[in-house]
């Protein structure tokens, strides 16, 4: 029972960190209105099992690598307010994982979208 207990207090720890994240960041709040557009998407498009988990997983990538960057800069402001170079290394590594998670999405749907337009495979 006691587990049980202390698995819900981490399920509402992780939907608490979720409901911050959405109220807090813009870019969060955007890239959940597209994983809106594109999870339904990929559900409906004719393509193979592998295919529609690369396409839902390259979406959910970028969500959790964003909510991984608002953790680190939260953390790194938390932590000082006065400019640091290894405060601003920190938040340009998570921004730019951001941007490489993006990259990766736009790889994958630009591939498997070619792919059903064109008929190769």
């Amino acid at each position: 029972m006691k587990t049980l207990l202390i698995l819900w207090k981490a399920f509402d720890y992780s939907l608490q960190g979720l409901r911050n994240t959405f109220y807090d960041e813009i870019a969060f709040r955007i890239e959940l209105a597209v994983a809106v557009i594109l999870i339904p998407a990929a559900l409906l498009l004719p393509v193979s099992l592998i295919m529609r988990i690369l396409l839902i997983g390259s979406v959910l990538l970028v969500l959790i690598i964003e909510l991984l960057n608002t953790a680190v800069e939260a953390a790194v402001n938390r932590i000082s307010t006065e400019q640091h170079t290894l405060s601003a290394k920190a938040k340009d590594a998570g921004s730019t994982a951001v941007l490489m998670a993006s990259i990766n999405l736009v790889v994958v749907w630009g591939i498997v979208l070619f792919d059903l337009i064109f008929n190769i495979s």
